[in-house]
């Protein structure tokens, strides 16, 4: 099946606080995972996806995000001028890769202010948004069932992955209700970051949405929650309890995923993805072997 949604909102304006000093003049997104800004992956991801029309939430100070799916024509001149054609391939890979926007968030009041200021562009049409934070494995499939169900259900679909108890807390969590379909769920509840041992399951909501339109309307109306910010979770619950536009649905994830935003999983994640690559891994893995032997 192939959906229809073309359009995906990529949440970009949080202060990377964990990764100070180094996110003090460099927006978290643009960390490197190898070589690489971990935005690019998400990008990648969404136009493997067939989500062409991308835009990004920003905050102030996030102007390297912008630069960085744009055109740098000087440096295009000097590596072709050296006959550098590889690298010329990877600088211009990123301003051709999908149509890039940017709007600035404002007052940073949470994930559903920040997908609230989408609406204009998104119009009345389902809608994708990621997480940067989120890095899912180009070889394991989410994105692309996600709009499957979506296409197939007329509802919301939410990202769903199976978490330890002792780590719930630090999610949102669904309750939910087998389909007939393998991995794809109906969401009955969900609670954004429960005290430890309340969570009513332990299928935590990650990085991945599909959204209907009707979204922005309930987002408009949800009072500000935990932390005093306008909560996804919130709206998305009222999406549910209506239900509003089909309820919603979750796709359980099974496959590798990385969270850059936390310190000890961004450093797991470059170690593996460099270990698994052609170039890198054949000389990185006895390294990494010696190095364990050793502590």
């Amino acid at each position: 099946m192939t959906s229809s949604i073309t359009k995906v909102v990529i949440p970009a304006a949080g202060l990377g606080t964990r990764f100070l000093p180094a996110t003090k003049a460099l927006p978290k997104e643009m960390l490197p995972v190898v070589d690489k800004p971990a935005i690019q992956y998400v990008v990648e991801e969404a136009v493997a996806a067939g989500l062409v029309d991308v835009l990004m939430i920003v905050g102030r100070n996030k102007n390297a995000l912008a630069n960085h799916f744009d055109r740098n024509t000087e440096l295009e001149h000097t590596l072709e001028a050296k006959g550098d054609n590889k690298k010329l391939a990877l600088v211009a890979e990123a301003s051709q890769l999908a149509d890039v926007h940017f709007v600035r968030q404002g007052d940073p009041k949470g994930l559903g202010h920040a997908v609230l200021r989408a609406k204009s562009h998104v119009g009345n049409q389902p809608f994708a948004v990621m997480l940067g934070d989120d890095l899912i494995d180009a070889r394991d499939v989410l994105l692309t069932k996600m709009l499957d169900v979506q296409d197939e259900r007329k509802a919301s679909v939410i990202a769903l992955m199976e978490v330890e108890p002792s780590q719930a807390h630090l999610y949102g969590i669904a309750s939910v209700e087998a389909t007939e379909e393998t991995d794809v769920v109906r969401v009955t509840g969900l609670v954004e970051k429960p005290e430890p041992g309340t969570q009513p399951s332990n299928y935590a909501i990650i990085g991945r949405y599909v959204l209907c339109p009707e979204i922005f309307d309930v987002i408009e109306k949800t009072e500000p929650g935990k932390g005093g910010e306008i909560q996804l979770t919130d709206a998305l619950q009222t999406m549910i309890a209506g239900p509003i536009a089909g309820g919603v649905y979750g796709v359980v994830f099974r496959g590798r995923r990385y969270d850059t935003g936390d310190r000890l999983d961004y450093i797991k994640a470059i170690i593996r993805l460099a270990s698994e690559r052609d170039d890198l891994g054949k000389d990185l893995r006895p390294w990494i072997k010696e190095f364990a032997e050793e502590l």
